[in-house]
């Protein structure tokens, strides 16, 4: 069985963390709060004293991060991944970051005879728990087949888009479209609760057609029940969306409609919702129609 090292021991990382031990996996493990480490080590992991620890006792090191700086410190930086690592060994970046930052960190581990893949996922908390995330992963078809049993246990699909960075960019394309369908649900829903009309009712009747979506049904019943814990915090979204859009200027792409919806989830970061769910950008269009959406 391999060494798995797993990096990140956040809102995703910990369940990630745990199905593999649950899978018969051997971990190590390291975060920067302790008491993260201390449940997972509690589940059966091994803690390790600093990522560069973390790869000199691994094949495989799993990385589960905020952003794109805190990957490049942690993989690249002192006591990092890449003063660890064996030649060979893989590092699978599953953090949701730029693109481009993927490629320039995959450029410097090869140097060490190191390998990487961009893995990021979709599925938020829930699934990352059940073991059902969708994974999208860049690099190279040896390197992801090699990895694919580890990515089957944390998902319920994993998918090689492309050569590195084409996880993150499958990432970007994601998180464009789930901010899209939750402002449309947002603003669908205070217009059927300001006419009048029943939102669970309308929520019932359009979910089966062609507006109907994984989001839809993961998101309107908790808004009309009125719980906004993260999930995916809008300050998170607002993190990828920011990678969306400096990758679009960066690539030539105008996104007046991504642009539209980070700056909603900016005014809602603004009144002091940037820990709550994304689903709470429903509250944008309330505030604006001075109506509450509820069951």
């Amino acid at each position: 069985m391999k060494k798995i090292g797993f990096i990140g021991l956040g809102i995703m990382g910990k369940p990630m963390s745990k199905n593999l031990i649950k899978a018969g996996y051997d971990l190590v493990v390291f975060d920067i709060v302790p008491e993260a480490v201390e449940e997972v080590v509690a589940a059966g992991a091994v803690a390790g004293i600093s990522p560069k620890d973390v790869a000199a006792r691994s094949e495989i090191i799993v990385t589960m991060l905020p952003n794109s700086p805190e990957v490049k410190q942690v993989v690249l930086g002192e006591d990092g991944i890449i003063e660890g690592a064996r030649p060979g060994s893989i590092v699978v970046d599953m953090s949701s970051i730029a693109p481009l930052v993927s490629r320039e960190i995959a450029e410097k581990l090869a140097a060490k005879q190191i390998r990487m893949i961009d893995a990021p996922v979709s599925g938020g908390e829930p699934k990352a728990i059940e073991g059902t995330l969708s994974i999208m992963v860049g690099g190279a078809q040896e390197d992801f087949d090699k990895c694919l049993p580890v990515l089957k246990v944390m998902g319920a699909s994993a998918v090689l888009c492309g050569d590195i960075g084409a996880g993150n960019v499958t990432k970007l394309a994601n998180q464009i479209i789930v901010a899209g369908n939750i402002a449309a649900m947002g603003e669908a829903l205070v217009l059927a609760t300001k006419s009048g009309v029943d939102p669970d009712k309308v929520y019932n009747a359009i979910r089966g057609g062609l507006a109907g979506s994984t989001v839809l049904d993961a998101k309107a019943p908790l808004v009309m029940d009125r719980k906004f814990e993260p999930g995916f915090r809008i300050e998170l979204h607002i993190k990828d969306l920011g990678n969306v859009m400096d990758t679009g200027h960066e690539v030539g792409v105008p996104l007046p409609l991504t642009a539209s919806i980070m700056e909603m989830m900016q005014a809602l970061k603004t009144d002091g919702l940037g820990e709550a769910d994304h689903g709470a950008l429903i509250q944008y269009f309330e505030k604006l129609a001075k109506v509450k959406v509820k069951r």
